[in-house]
């Protein structure tokens, strides 16, 4: 079993290989759930949309919604072949 100790900030370090198995990652976020025997059980949160803002840079040119059409009925007529 792996264990962790509680600073006394109530912070604790997650071992290496629990990280790794839960794909955690800086800024990953947990809920502890009750159960009904007392307990709490660890769940890795999926990430908000919200999370995802700055993940896809900004096109270096801007791209108008016309074009955007164009690219997409291309796209859906290439794949109709």
């Amino acid at each position: 079993m792996t264990s962790a100790t509680v600073t006394s900030k109530g912070q604790v370090t997650i071992p290496v290989e629990v990280r790794t198995k839960l794909g955690l990652h800086p800024g990953s976020r947990l809920a502890f759930v009750p159960t009904a025997a007392g307990g709490y059980e660890i769940h890795v949160e999926a990430a908000s949309i919200k999370d995802l803002k700055g993940a896809v840079p900004r096109p270096a040119q801007p791209v108008s919604i016309e074009e955007m059409n164009e690219a997409i009925g291309a796209a859906a007529t290439e794949g109709a072949r």
